[in-house]
């Protein structure tokens, strides 16, 4: 197994805008040169967002880092002599409150983009309207597969920008992490039977199918794949672990979010697993492991996907102004870091637009070229390519470091994990 190391992880009066047509009911605007929100002055774009209730530890430090960027760049002047205003409203994580905060943004404020749509009930309720209507979405704060899309077109979701990872995509990677790094020639998935552990289950077979044609070429034998599915809050899961280790695999893939791991690895480990467990960056985290440490013992390895990475230069910016907007230390706080990539991925079409801005404009510009994250890798939004972050870092849970984790691998595409 190779030992690499990763290289460390935001009264308005709203002033006419300047309209050439209008968004019709049947996918898109009617002209390419639609443009709502913008005006001389000012650039008009907007989110909802859960900043109240359970899940105000993760929507207000996103808020803030967005607000900082805002900051930033207009203390700079803004994008083309045009300041950044932010719209915003409090939708409780609750998907009808989020629908009706998005009919607002778009028919009574017309802003001109969506930027860091927050939540995957309100995203998956809001995508169609989103797709529909054809107003540019930048950054989805969810891993939700509802947004993953190999060959958008217009009226197809062209006009929407996943940046975080997105399930179906790190299934793949998952996939390619345990041919190529692993070495395995049998794999275990458990899964959940959510949308979520469905993604994951898709993209791993996904990825699993080109791999296995590529060894058949070379007159190798494919790789093997057992599975075994589960609900969310199953709290005994001995029948599925069971079945995994039966098969002997190699690598056990653990396709869930954050509530249901802990039981697949205490499951795991008392069924005697040995062998290394794959599981997604949304489980990256001190809790985690302070979870689920005393049950496994050093019996097995347990890794996760990463996207950011704490150790680049631009950290000091984001730390210089998320201190000058909030109250709180969010000076290491990745929901903060990212509001902050979201924000940093629109003004970065924002300024290829130019002066001459309108949604396709925005949209030809963000394909142009690579975007760069700037605490992560560059995302290609290219021919229709919306799958969020391709190129993921590797993380080994470790009870011993402060943050639980430590550094395994670097950021690397699926052809590099499998040495393509």
């Amino acid at each position: 197994m190779k030992k690499n190391k990763l290289f460390g992880l935001f009264v308005i009066v709203f002033a006419l805008v300047l309209v050439a047509c209008a968004p019709d009911d049947t996918g898109g605007s009617e002209s390419g040169d639609f443009v709502q929100g913008v005006t001389d002055t000012h650039i008009y774009f907007a989110n909802s967002a859960a900043v109240s209730g359970p899940l105000a530890p993760v929507g207000g430090p996103f808020q803030s880092g967005m607000h900082a960027y805002i900051e930033m760049i207009n203390a700079q002047g803004g994008v083309h002599g045009r300041l950044l205003e932010y719209l915003h409203v409090d939708d409780g994580f609750l998907p009808g409150d989020g629908v009706a905060a998005l009919e607002g943004f778009i028919h009574d404020d017309e802003v001109f983009a969506i930027v860091g749509h927050f939540g995957t009930p309100v995203i998956g309720a809001t995508f169609p309207t989103l797709v529909e209507i054809g107003i540019p979405t930048v950054y989805f704060a969810a891993g939700i597969g509802v947004v993953y899309n190999e060959n958008a077109t217009d009226g197809n979701g062209r006009n929407t920008f996943p940046v975080q990872p997105v399930f179906p995509m790190e299934g793949r990677v998952f996939a390619a992490w345990a041919a190529g790094e692993f070495g395995a020639t049998s794999i275990g998935l458990i899964h959940t039977n959510d949308d979520a552990g469905e993604d994951f289950y898709a993209g791993v077979h996904q990825e699993l199918e080109a791999i296995n044609a590529a060894r058949e070429a070379d007159g190798l034998e494919p790789i093997d794949i057992v599975t075994a599915q589960m609900a969310p809050d199953a709290v005994d899961i001995t029948a599925q672990a069971a079945t995994i280790l039966n098969a002997d695999v190699d690598v056990i893939i653990a396709g869930s979010i954050q509530n249901a791991l802990p039981q697949i690895l205490r499951g795991l480990a008392a069924q005697g697993n040995t062998v290394p467990v794959i599981t997604s960056y949304v489980s990256a985290d001190v809790s985690m492991t302070a979870l689920v440490a005393d049950d496994i013992d050093g019996s097995f390895d347990v890794f996760a996907s990463a996207w950011v990475d704490m150790t680049r230069p631009e950290i000091e910016l984001f730390r210089e102004w998320i201190a000058q907007v909030s109250n709180e230390d969010l000076s290491s706080n990745s929901f903060a870091m990212t509001g902050w990539i979201a924000m940093h991925f629109f003004v970065e079409g924002l300024e290829r637009a130019g002066e001459d801005l309108t949604w396709a404009s925005f949209i030809e510009a963000m394909e142009s070229a690579p975007v760069q994250n700037p605490f992560g890798p560059a995302i290609d939004f290219a021919n229709g390519n919306r799958v969020g972050t391709q190129d993921l870092a590797l993380v080994r849970m470790n009870p011993n470091e402060v943050s639980g984790w430590e550094a395994f691998l670097p950021f690397m595409s699926i052809e590099e994990v499998l040495g393509q």
